[in-house]
């Protein structure tokens, strides 16, 4: 039996532990990963400050951290990074998993680079995903923790990755679709499926989200298993056709624009044609056990959207799925 391939390489989960229960234990070196990181890594003309502390923390990366330490670099810019990581950093030393820790952030609202969320759901994907040999719920999965940029070609909805998008290199797909890019792009087939782990860590492959699709059934089999892992909640997500003809009881808008439209079809306004044509996915969600869901919600589905902005630009929020869903109690993990 051939191994599954590996993927994702940058998330980091080769540095994590797991669990018992399959989840991600924080390890010193993957602190320390976060050390190499340009923004903390002292240039030659560092203080002598800052220099001592990112010693210290590469001998020892749970060590305590003062406000004194920290306030005696020279640098500005250094001082406000070191704060933000440090301050990160014992956000994870606080908490369990690192599942946990994310939970933490999302639930209480704590304000943190949008970097660092983002690498959270990067590795803990990369542990839900693990031994999976579906490339399309791989490169759904890449929705979640980076920004892509929509663009329709031939009725086809094409999600491409937005860090390629503005820059001069194109490849022939991206001239046809209008789309600037850095490097080759291919739009995910069943012919180039097996290609996509060896260049999975480049973002640069772009997914059909056309209605009927494969990507959007990939990103709602993604979903299934985020609230799975996360809440311990069984759900069935089912994309619909028909994305206006439902009936509100409950929504989860999956990013702000789709949120905005969500807001807006609860108060009875039907959408404007620009609205419809934003919205990029209807999924129907529905729990395996009822008896979970408010009283009032017990025999009706709940509706995820997914949106565009008018310039294609679209950036999932997966945390509304952990603070949003009509779930009769949550408790969060210590």
């Amino acid at each position: 039996m051939s191994a599954v391939p590996d993927f994702w390489l940058s998330s980091g989960h080769h540095l994590l532990d797991r669990d018992a229960d399959g989840k991600l234990m924080l390890t010193d070196e993957f602190l320390k990963a976060y050390l190499a990181r340009p923004e903390l890594a002292p240039p030659p003309d560092a203080c002598v400050a800052e220099q001592g502390l990112y010693r210290a923390l590469l001998n020892d990366p749970r060590r305590s951290v003062s406000t004194g330490e920290i306030d005696a670099i020279a640098d500005a810019d250094a001082r406000e990074n070191w704060r933000q990581m440090v301050a990160f950093r014992d956000h994870l030393l606080a908490h369990s998993t690192i599942e946990a820790a994310y939970l933490s952030l999302v639930r209480e609202g704590t304000r943190v680079p949008l970097l660092f969320l983002d690498q959270l759901m990067h590795v803990i994907l990369r542990n839900i995903l693990d031994q999976t040999e579906d490339a399309y719920r791989l490169r759904a999965a890449e929705m979640f923790f980076r920004p892509q940029r929509l663009t329709t070609h031939e009725g086809s909805l094409i999600a491409a990755d937005e860090e390629h998008v503005g820059a001069a290199a194109a490849s022939p797909l991206v001239a046809m679709l209008g789309l600037p890019l850095t490097g080759d792009l291919d739009v995910l087939n069943d012919e180039n499926v097996p290609g996509y782990f060896e260049r999975s860590d480049r973002f640069d492959m772009a997914l059909d989200l056309s209605a009927g699709r494969r990507g959007l059934a990939a990103l709602g089999e993604v979903i299934e298993r985020w609230v799975k892992h996360l809440l311990a909640v069984e759900v069935t997500v089912e994309p619909l056709t028909e994305p206006c003809e439902v009936a509100l009881s409950w929504y989860v808008g999956l990013d702000a624009e789709a949120t905005r439209i969500g807001n807006a079809l609860w108060k009875g306004s039907a959408p404007d044609a620009d609205e419809r044509a934003s919205i990029v996915a209807l999924y129907r969600l529905t729990f395996s056990d009822p008896g979970i869901v408010l009283d009032r919600l017990a025999d009706e589905p709940v509706y995820l959207i997914l949106a565009m902005k008018a310039d294609g630009a679209l950036r999932m929020k997966p945390q509304n799925l952990v603070t949003g869903l009509p779930i009769r109690e949550l408790v969060t993990p210590s």
